[in-house]
């Protein structure tokens, strides 16, 4: 890396430094709409502990994500999407028959 690259990065970190503490605003930013958990489970014809055992949380997980006390986060907002999308696809992926 040569000196024009590494200063070119540094800008970048200092920029993101200052995005982070809320002092720069960021040139762009993409918005995802939060999942209704509960609509995406009434899809799926599950209840919230075959819902919760299907995406590999609680079933308290899934009742504060129907209640809005929490938001589902990183993997578990992704796998709703594409339930959202597709519930037959991924029930079918992802389904194991009781041994």
């Amino acid at each position: 890396m040569n000196e024009k690259q590494f200063q070119a990065l540094m800008g970048s970190v200092r920029e993101a430094g200052k995005i982070l503490r809320g002092t720069a605003k960021p040139a762009r930013a993409f918005r995802f709409p939060e999942p209704d958990v509960q609509a995406i489970r009434a899809q799926t014809e599950l209840p919230q502990a075959q819902f919760a055992s299907l995406l590999g949380v609680s079933a308290r997980t899934v009742k504060n994500w129907e209640q809005h006390r929490r938001k589902p986060a990183g993997p578990a907002r992704a796998l709703l999407r594409v339930l959202e999308v597709n519930p037959k696809a991924v029930i079918k992926a992802l389904h194991r028959p009781a041994a």
